[in-house]
């Protein structure tokens, strides 16, 4: 692939995971990377050197994301340092398996704070600061499905696809924004191999994605400047699958 014209990139949640691959990936392809974390600062240092290594700039940012108050600051700072800054990448996740029944309204807060509104006031510092480039929101492609044992996260995942089409538009035209579902690609590490052999059966093309194929959709978002208010879910089909029981399938033998 063609190297993308030398800019600068902010990713949250950048220290490790899905953030990493995607900050190695655009430093890679010729970003200076500013890598935000929270509490992940040794590890933050670690991905910092390996993307020096591949020859682009690197600076880390630790901020609680939880804490909107201080965005902005936080924003002006990666600016100062990255004065092509371009592109805002909300990657930073918070993961909590909890049913409706079975959600505390701690868990509801924290989902909400990390998945819908830290992006949310992320992007609306970027525009009041850097005022032109690209948000790329990290989603998952389970928006597409209604699992109540994933409520408070899936709420809030939900509301930033729309996030995505509202802030597309408010934005709009100095601005594009556009989202990216995951199917499985990086299951935690607790995910057995069993678990991701059964996974696998629900994904029409039969495999587990890499992170590969996340990173080169936003490269592709970020390279095409007519796409804008857009999620592009990278799933293997799997969000599309869902075939409800018909007549066709059932066993008459049974009657």
């Amino acid at each position: 692939m063609k190297k993308i014209k030398k800019q600068s990139a902010l990713v949250t949640g950048s220290a490790i995971r899905l953030g990493k691959d995607i900050a190695l990936s655009l430093a890679e392809n010729g970003y200076d990377i500013a890598i935000h974390c929270n509490s992940s600062v040794t590890v933050a240092e670690e991905t910092a050197e390996e993307i020096r290594g591949l020859g682009s700039k690197c600076a880390i940012f630790q901020h609680d994301l939880r804490e909107t108050n201080g965005m902005k600051k936080m924003m002006k700072q990666v600016l100062v340092l990255f004065p092509r800054l371009s592109v805002l990448v909300n990657s930073a996740s918070a993961y909590t398996q909890a049913s409706i029944m079975n959600t505390t309204p701690e868990v509801f807060d924290q989902q909400f704070d990390v998945n819908i509104r830290a992006p949310f006031f992320m992007s609306q510092a970027f525009v009041k600061v850097v005022g032109r480039g690209n948000i790329i929101n990290i989603i998952d492609n389970k928006v597409g499905f209604n699992q109540f044992q994933y409520a408070a996260y899936l709420l809030a995942k939900k509301s930033l696809v729309d996030f995505t089409k509202m802030a597309a538009l408010e934005f709009a035209p100095k601005v594009r924004v556009n989202a990216v579902a995951p199917g499985v690609v990086l299951p935690a590490k607790t995910r057995s191999k069993e678990y991701i052999e059964w996974r696998k059966q629900s994904i029409p093309l039969r495999k587990q994605g890499a992170s590969k194929n996340i990173t080169d959709a936003i490269l592709s978002l970020l390279k095409n400047d007519f796409i804008s208010g857009q999620m592009l879910v990278v799933d293997g089909a799997e969000n599309i699958a869902q075939v409800g029981k018909n007549a066709s399938e059932f066993d008459q033998s049974k009657v």
